[in-house]
């Protein structure tokens, strides 16, 4: 009960503070609706809060979080995927102009992928977690045989940004996301957050690196 308690405390906080502080912004949300320019993927770590990183006021951001900010690729098998409805009804119905995964430092999901903890975990405890997880298995396997001849690979950061290029691939498996991409009216967008030194790296298309955000501390 602790913990909860400790959410309503939180919650008081947001009413008498910032809630009042948006309350016009707020009352326009309830009657007018959302309609946020960008669809964010991130990972559901607690260390890792997307609006947070980037500041966002509410309504500006349309946030799904996964483990890992996995992307599935395109499946029309008739069963439930969560996170490819929440993709679609971004793209289709709020018609968000970017798509940004958002990735980040000292990820469990990609330590577990590494590790292989639920690898075996067709049943039972972990099984979700290791059918989830094994979407990134191919590129986990390059980077262990990789590291088998280069061990000062920091497999840990490789395979963080393998999943966020897996992700950007399979996004472009959605037929609907395609054909706005292709049109020019949906941009897709990689990035990698490291939790320790507060830095966001950006993944440049033309050469397929990670480049830092510059930041004026002035």
């Amino acid at each position: 009960m602790a913990a909860f308690d400790t959410l309503l405390e939180g919650y008081r906080r947001f009413r008498a503070g910032p809630y009042n502080d948006q309350r016009a912004r707020f009352d326009a949300l309830a009657h007018i609706g959302q309609s946020p320019k960008i669809m964010i993927i991130a990972c559901a770590d607690s260390r890792v809060d997307p609006t947070r990183i980037f500041d966002s006021a509410p309504g500006e951001m349309f946030v799904m979080r996964n483990v890992a900010n996995l992307v599935p690729p395109y499946e029309a098998d008739g069963a439930t995927h969560g996170s490819s409805a929440a993709i679609e009804f971004a793209v289709t119905q709020l018609e968000v102009e970017h798509i940004v995964v958002l990735g980040h430092a000292r990820c469990g999901g990609i330590t577990a992928s590494l590790t292989g903890k639920f690898d075996a975990a067709a049943e039972g405890q972990g099984a979700f977690i290791g059918r989830w997880m094994a979407k990134i298995e191919p590129a986990r396997d390059r980077i262990r045989a990789a590291q088998a001849i280069s061990p000062d690979i920091d497999a840990q950061q490789a395979l963080e940004l393998a999943a966020i290029r897996l992700s950007l691939d399979n996004l472009m498996s959605f037929p609907f996301v395609a054909e706005r991409v292709t049109a020019g009216t949906l941009a897709l967008q990689g990035a990698h957050f490291d939790i320790a030194d507060g830095i966001l790296r950006i993944l440049d298309p033309a050469t397929d690196r990670y480049e830092p955000v510059p930041v004026d501390w002035r």
